[in-house]
């Protein structure tokens, strides 16, 4: 059956968002050209659009031109505004934004693991509200929240999880007290990652792939067909915990000590490290195992560097691996702050040993987001959240 009028009007004016949304202000003979309807059409929507507050004149398009037809067309900005918040075991960052996602203010805190439950919600949700007043703005419409442990797929909270400080699920509700005209939502760390490397970073030609997170921690996000694969209890990509040669021990219901985790978290690269001869610090609060990687890639010596960063990727590529293996996504891309440090060189040794270890084809990509892929996934979620609500469902 044809699309009623007020249906078809609707899918006209979202595709036309969301144009303005990913392409920028457009005038509206580009808006013609990219949408495929007819002039009067666009100028209908356009018209509508307006008068709602959802797009407003943005300029002129080039110097020479003038009149209506140059016009260029935007989102308005300042309709909503946004926070995005990536909750680490030691530490709070937070971003608020515009609906177009031009960042406003941002800032961050570290939050020690011996301060009490209380003590860290309340200086977590501080570090958001002096953010947003930096940031200018009145209200928030939508918090994305980037955290590690599981989300239940059913309610969409932050489910209780061992070894995880108990303010990461105190948080949720606390800011959704102290923003009650806010929708607050939650979703696992490496999972925004993933989306963020698709949506601006190294999987951006990628419908399927895993994102193999290296940092404090290990990690996997799965995207099979675009669609972000969370699991029957939000477990997808716990691979922390999955058992492994080269470990003294085996992973417990309550500790993923035995796991790849001790194979390829911080804590075990610095080690591996350190029996190389590399003991770089690290910047900020970066995990030290990036530190150790640059520096390996700084010196490249054949002695203790190349034979450390080979050691390295023989424990990432059993990792890996084991992924391919049920999985087949065609491309791995290693994320977090020690897979953006291991750039193509722990990329390509990662590689090679896949093609000796599967016979499934696997492209291995670097991350380029790093640590900052969270905060940019959790910006991401928040701004497409909002706009759901803002310009309707087609």
């Amino acid at each position: 059956m044809p699309a009623s009028p007020r249906t078809a009007r609707a899918i006209n004016d979202r595709l036309a968002l969301q144009l303005l949304q990913d392409e920028g202000p457009l005038t509206a003979g580009r808006l013609k050209e990219l949408t495929g309807l007819s002039r009067p059409t666009v100028a209908d929507l356009v018209e509508r659009l307006t008068a709602a507050g959802l797009i407003e004149v943005a300029g002129e398009a080039g110097e020479q031109r003038r009149g209506p037809n140059a016009k260029l067309y935007g989102l308005v900005a300042d309709r909503a505004q946004l926070a995005a918040l990536d909750v680490r075991t030691e530490g709070v960052a937070v971003r608020v934004s515009d609906l177009v996602g031009r960042v406003l203010a941002e800032a961050s805190v570290p939050i020690a693991g011996d301060i009490g439950t209380g003590p860290a919600v309340e200086q977590a949700v501080t570090l958001v509200e002096r953010t947003v007043k930096e940031a200018g703005v009145d209200r928030l419409h939508t918090v994305g929240i980037g955290a590690p442990g599981l989300i239940d797929p059913a309610g969409g909270e932050l489910r209780n999880s061992i070894g995880l400080p108990e303010w990461h699920r105190r948080l949720v509700a606390a800011l959704q007290e102290r923003f009650p005209h806010a929708r607050v939502s939650v979703e696992n760390e490496t999972n925004l990652a993933a989306l963020a490397e698709q949506r601006e970073g190294a999987a951006r030609d990628r419908d399927t792939f895993v994102l193999l997170w290296l940092g404090h921690g290990t990690g996997a996000a799965v995207v099979l067909d675009g669609t972000l694969r969370r699991g029957a209890s939000g477990g997808t990509g716990e691979i922390g915990f999955l058992p492994v040669p080269g470990t003294d021990a085996l992973p417990s219901a309550a500790d993923c000590e035995g796991g790849f985790h001790s194979l390829a978290g911080s804590a075990a690269i610095t080690a591996l490290a350190a029996r190389h001869g590399l003991t770089a610090g690290p910047e900020g609060e970066e995990p030290p195992g990036a530190a150790v990687v640059r520096e390996a890639l700084e010196r490249g010596d054949a002695m203790g560097p190349a034979s450390f960063l080979d050691a390295l990727a023989d424990r990432v590529a059993i990792g890996a691996a084991s992924v391919v293996a049920v999985l087949d996504p065609g491309c791995v891309v290693l994320g977090g702050e020690i897979g953006q440090a291991g750039g193509p060189e722990l990329a390509g040794r990662v590689a090679e040993r896949l093609r000796r270890m599967t016979p499934l084809p696997t492209e291995v990509r670097p991350g380029l987001l790093g640590g900052t892929a969270v905060l940019r996934g959790a910006l991401l979620t928040a701004r497409e959240s909002a706009q759901e609500e803002l310009f309707g469902t087609p």
